[in-house]
């Protein structure tokens, strides 16, 4: 009661100061994650800013998706980044290069991979600030680009028909360096002349040149070894021409991950009932499809664990370092009761992803666990809003509230930003960061009852 009361009596001051951060990095098309380090759109900000964005101004969350559509790539594809114009940019669409595939949208420069599919949760979100008439003619606008999005992803990132669609490049799932891919990353991934740099002790010479390090202490971001790796592999994407059948071809690098798959799931049954909605039916194949996503995402269940992990593409083995990519089962909304019930009682384990803050993305009891390291430990205010929503799919009220408690008391205590640490709540990374901002406005005029 006491933290509910010390949460409302900092309501009006946490929902102005949320309200400036996104105008001051309204970028007029879209949102800006946080100024200087994330200047440009990326996929899943976007659609969690217009999230927060449907409570102040509708015009401008329906602009924040539509914004993202224009950088849809003739194949159906999504890229996670579409790049702000202007000289001051041009090494970073340079990076990429999207133009070499003849998939890309001729001219927008974006990246050449995607990221967690959002898109229709954002939809579905707006569309529930509006009138059934308004909502209708919202659907319409934007069916045939989540469709043709949904349909992509099936096509090239499910090439088999199992059933999961796999992801290629850490940057993909949104959780950079997630123990999981890291592990294999490590293990499997480093070039010869990473090898070298690694040994040499080169890399704390190259981390001087870092554009993220300059305002944010090296401690609380992941390591110029990992970030070289990283660039390894998107090099090799771009060497493709992002063309997926060449990339799988000579790849040894293919995750199913949980954490997209589970928001897959969960994006699916909105698309589903958008086109209900609108009374346009999907293609059955897709639906068929879909099904067969929910049905083997409960092949990366681990008994032994009784957590869900991500799996190899290639040998199926599961990687099981732990994270909380497991908890965004219970946004899926699809798996069994006595699953969800098992991952419940780890959110509510002491020793395990209870740190009295909120959920932390590695438990810590892990080995990997570092609380002040990018996905490695600290919270994370966007996947905490999908556990909550997890929470609220399968009834577990009282451990939703608690849990929202815990997020606004978090960010009233220590402002917007772009992760915390799970022991002490004091914000790490960039500050006025933008989905922060959106989703404790969300947080805040959205109760459990």
């Amino acid at each position: 009661m006491r933290i509910y009361l010390r949460v409302m009596l900092r309501s009006t001051n946490l929902l102005s100061e949320a309200s400036n951060i996104l105008n001051n990095n309204n970028q007029g098309l879209y949102t800006m994650p946080a100024a200087d380090l994330y200047p440009h759109q990326w996929l899943w900000d976007s659609c969690f800013i217009a999230i927060g964005l449907r409570h102040l101004d509708i015009n401008r969350a329906q602009t924040e998706i539509l914004s993202l559509l224009r950088g849809q790539w003739l194949n159906g594809m999504l890229p996670n980044i579409i790049f702000s114009t202007g000289d001051k940019y041009s090494a970073d669409r340079e990076l990429w290069r999207s133009w070499l595939s003849p998939n890309a949208p001729a001219k927008i420069a974006t990246s050449g991979i995607t990221q967690p599919p959002m898109v229709a949760e954002a939809v579905i979100k707006i569309g529930e600030k509006l009138s059934p008439l308004e909502r209708r003619i919202w659907y319409r606008r934007v069916y045939p680009s989540l469709v043709k999005y949904h349909e992509w992803l099936y096509a090239e990132r499910d090439p088999h028909q199992e059933g999961l669609v796999l992801s290629i490049h850490p940057w993909e799932i949104g959780m950079d360096n997630t123990p999981p891919w890291i592990a294999e990353l490590s293990e499997h991934q480093l070039n010869s002349w990473i090898r070298t740099i690694k040994k040499l002790h080169l890399d704390n010479l190259i981390s001087h040149m870092r554009r993220d390090t300059k305002n944010i202490p090296s401690f609380e971001r992941f390591g110029t070894v990992e970030l070289l790796a990283m660039f390894s592999i998107q090099w090799r994407l771009r060497r493709k021409a992002y063309d997926i059948s060449r990339i799988l071809d000579h790849s040894l690098f293919a995750i199913e991950d949980v954490a997209f798959n589970a928001i897959l799931i969960r994006n699916n049954h909105h698309l589903q009932n958008i086109a209900k909605t609108i009374r346009i039916p999907l293609n059955q194949e897709l639906i068929k499809r879909m099904k067969k996503t929910e049905h083997e995402f409960n092949r990366l269940w681990d008994t032994t664990t009784s957590q869900y992990h991500s799996r190899d593409f290639i040998t199926h083995r599961l990687l099981k370092e732990e994270s909380v990519a497991t908890m965004l089962a219970l946004y899926a909304g699809t798996v069994p009761i006595n699953y969800a019930h098992a991952l419940v009682r780890q959110l509510e384990d002491k020793n395990s992803f209870n740190t009295n803050c909120p959920v932390p993305s590695v438990p810590i009891n892990s080995p990997w666990y570092k609380p002040l390291n990018y996905w490695q430990g600290p919270s994370w205010i966007n996947i905490n809003w999908l556990i909550i929503e997890g929470l609220k799919n399968y009834g577990f009220i009282d451990q939703a509230k608690k849990l929202r408690l815990s997020t606004l008391s978090t960010i009233s205590n220590s402002g917007c930003y772009e992760y915390y640490n799970p022991e002490n709540s004091n914000g790490l990374g960039a500050s006025n960061f933008s989905w922060t901002a959106a989703l404790a406005i969300d947080l805040a005029l959205c109760p459990i009852n």
